[in-house]
């Protein structure tokens, strides 16, 4: 256990929900497959010593095989409570087979004192990570009083009628928090809900040596696991070796540049990467040739139509179009069991992007349109690099402290990186602001998901800018694909289902479903 590593308070990890006996389960329901008889019962697999003798071989024989699937049906809800955002993004959210629900900093306040805080070697640098993280509050604190003005301004620009109401000022404020926060280091911590499959649980064990924070992991994915044994000890069987780094592939390409920090490589793959967007926030860098042909013809085999019949323009309208296929704008996202819409996944996109951490944070959560993120120390290069919230162009003061404070954190990072101790220890320290490089691809029905709800002016606004681009892309290739892909509150227009805007007291303000994509813009 690797509780030497914190001087914080430790990550408090809990099950407070589980499918029962998962070792017995997984091997009830292999054996159910070949079973003549009906169904295999949990209890029938280790009624005696014959049964359980029988259930581990099954168990031992199907893991071996890779055969897991038996391993989806139990899952398990874990509370988590001081974790660090660079965990999250690093490893708890960087795949698509998970749920979580955890606290907003665009939302909920940051308070004191909620950082991970590794153990460094000497109390010299520990004194050095630990001024860090109190100029990066004090700073979040200051920075939330000098953009609340233009917040505010901006807010009552768009709700004239709502400024003699005090209940409105939370919103501000809450507004001023997502911009400030860009300050904070991804050391802040985080407290959620956390469900995964027996299988997910199983693969965490197995890769929790892996960059970014393998320390941080292995305490958390251990804790886990004790907590699941608790309930079935079985499960303890179910355990396979952790890889170790040094058997990973990325290992013989990542370990010379983070022993000798080699800055000057980092900053000319940033160099390039950057060039190669050309100031765009995202750039489309591949997709399918024929995405229209090849679209308007899965919706045809549908139907069982003719080209004479039915043309492109027609078919892509049909499947796309809110007016013809109004479960586009229904709210539970029933696309996946729509056979129309369904055609969706047969076009494909990939898009070069560049966002913050903290927006990434968010971005990765589209878990079906995965991105290949970066081994963070791969891509430091010992200077400030960072995206800018948009607000604080708007207000001097508050960008000149932003860099100030932005300056100094890199400053105490590089002093830390020069006096021995590793990355994974210094990276907490970087900001929320800091640039994430990489690939995103996915197909058309989990684009157009991502797409109506992130061009919603209540989206994050990096994603929402990111999102904007993307369509914009789109539509100069293939026009009758983006032509109706917008905000959630157009599409619902579109299909005649109100209100337009769902979200309730959190309508923007804006009657967005009447602009056009090219149009869409905001400050906050």
């Amino acid at each position: 256990m690797t509780t030497h590593f914190f001087q914080s308070q430790l990550p408090k990890i809990k099950l407070v929900g589980a499918i029962q006996d998962p070792y017995d389960l997984s091997v009830a329901t292999a054996r159910t497959c070949y079973s003549s008889k009906g169904i295999i019962t949990v209890d029938e697999v280790s009624k005696d010593e014959k049964s359980r003798v029988l259930r581990d071989r099954i168990s031992d024989s199907t893991r071996e095989a890779g055969h897991l699937t038996t391993r989806q049906h139990a899952h398990f809800v874990f509370s988590m409570d001081h974790v660090s955002r660079s965990f999250l993004w690093s490893f708890l959210h960087s795949h698509p087979f998970y749920n979580s629900e955890q606290v907003s900093q665009r939302y909920v306040k940051v308070k004191p004192g909620n950082f991970t805080i590794p153990t460094l070697s000497t109390p010299k640098n520990q004194s050095v990570f630990q001024e860090t993280l109190e100029l990066q509050m004090k700073a979040y604190e200051n920075l939330i009083e000098l953009v609340l003005p233009t917040v505010k301004a901006a807010y009552f620009k768009v709700f004239k009628s709502r400024k003699e109401e005090k209940r409105w000022m939370s919103v501000i404020h809450k507004k001023a928090y997502e911009v400030a926060r860009y300050i904070l280091p991804i050391s802040t911590q985080a407290y959620l809900y956390h469900t995964v499959s027996a299988l997910t649980l199983m693969r965490y064990y197995k890769m929790a040596k892996i960059w970014d924070t393998p320390s941080e992991q292995l305490y958390v994915v251990q804790k886990m696991i004790d907590e699941v044994v608790k309930i079935d000890p079985d499960f303890q069987k179910e355990l396979s070796k952790p890889f170790d780094l040094d058997s990973v592939p990325e290992y013989q390409w990542a370990l010379p540049a983070m022993q000798g920090q080699n800055f000057s490589q980092a900053k000319a793959f940033v160099q390039e990467f950057d060039e190669a967007l050309n100031g765009k926030v995202s750039k489309l860098v591949d997709q399918s040739e024929n995405a229209e042909a090849t679209l308007a013809q899965a919706v045809r085999n549908l139907f069982s139509k003719t080209k004479a019949e039915m043309t492109d323009e027609a078919a892509i309208d049909l499947v796309l179009h809110p007016k013809q296929n109004p479960m586009l704008g229904d709210t539970f996202n029933v696309s996946t069991l729509s056979k129309l819409t369904r055609a969706l996944f047969h076009v494909h996109f990939s898009f070069q992007k560049k966002i913050s951490h903290t927006a990434d944070s968010q971005d990765q959560r589209h878990r079906m349109t995965p991105g290949s993120r970066p081994i963070l120390a791969l891509h430091y290069f010992g200077e400030p690099d960072v995206i800018y919230p948009k607000v604080f162009l708007e207000v001097p003061k508050a960008k000149a402290l932003f860099e100030d404070v932005l300056s100094q954190t890199v400053q105490n990072v590089n002093t830390l990186l020069k006096a021995g101790e590793g990355f994974e220890k210094a990276h907490y320290l970087l900001p929320n602001a800091w640039a994430i490089r990489f690939i995103e691809s996915g197909d058309l029905l989990n684009w157009h998901h991502k797409w109506k709800l992130r061009t919603c002016y209540n989206a994050q606004e990096e994603i929402f800018y990111a999102s904007v681009a993307e369509l914009l892309e789109v539509e100069k290739k293939f026009p009758l694909i983006a032509r109706h892909i917008k905000a959630p509150c157009y599409i619902r227009s579109e299909a005649k289902l109100k209100p337009y805007c769902p979200e309730g007291d959190h309508f923007c303000g804006v009657p967005v479903w009447k602009l056009n994509l090219s149009q869409y813009d905001r400050m906050i």
